[in-house]
């Protein structure tokens, strides 16, 4: 599975590498939004991890330009971020995200998650959105 990770912290991104890359996965990195942004559409990852706080374009705008984009749209997208508060989380999850894990993070966690998604049908992860976003409005 080819795999975009978007970060700008060297760290983050080494050890995404290292470990994604030692389950089979093939790693594109990017250092910030816009990049990451031109990574994605070039390249067409089969899946995303993207930091929030990130500079020339927030994490938050390039996951809602990759959920209205038709190429884009149905890839999914992994949060890796340090916001934690029940309202970021939120803001994660209405933008479009598929999965959304705080730092600091379980390498192999991370691992699970990426391989789960990807097993998932387009529907089963607007599903898990559907409960996430139930669960932290308190509807659930």
């Amino acid at each position: 599975m080819r795999i975009l990770v978007i970060d700008d912290e060297p760290d983050v991104l080494f050890l995404c590498r290292v470990n994604l890359q030692h389950a089979g996965h093939e790693v594109l990195e990017a250092p910030n939004g816009e990049r990451g942004m031109e990574l994605a559409a070039t390249d067409r990852p089969d899946l995303i991890v993207l930091d929030i706080m990130l500079p020339r374009l927030d994490g938050l705008s390039v996951l809602k330009a990759l959920a209205t984009d038709p190429q884009t749209q149905d890839t999914p997208v992994v949060l890796l971020t340090a916001r934690v508060q029940a309202e970021d989380q939120l803001r994660g999850w209405r933008a479009g995200c598929s999965e959304y894990i705080t730092k600091p993070f379980s390498p192999l966690g991370l691992t699970d998650t990426v391989q789960r998604l990807h097993d998932m049908t387009p529907d089963e992860r607007r599903e898990q959105r559907q409960q996430a976003l139930a669960r932290l409005e308190g509807r659930a």
